[in-house]
């Protein structure tokens, strides 16, 4: 599950820095890379980012016990 869960921070991100990106510049990075907004790679860019966003509210309500300690800090020495 962290796999998946730093996965779908990583396309949130994405997202964010494209969203960013059109605020500020008004240029859409994905557009950009997938052959515009109706581009096919555009497109599954995008359902990729917003499944990722609406995994990520879990995020939000997880109880932070269910994450092993190790895992949170994997090259602390112990």
């Amino acid at each position: 599950m962290i796999i998946l869960d730093r996965i779908a921070l990583a396309l949130a991100i994405i997202g964010g820095i494209n969203w960013g990106s059109i605020g500020v510049f008004q240029f859409d990075i994905v557009a950009w890379i997938g052959g515009g907004q109706g581009g096919i790679v555009s497109r599954i860019i995008y359902t990729l980012v917003g499944i990722a966003a609406i995994w990520c509210v879990s995020l939000l309500f997880r109880d932070r016990k269910e994450i092993p300690p190790s895992s949170e800090h994997p090259h602390q020495a112990v």
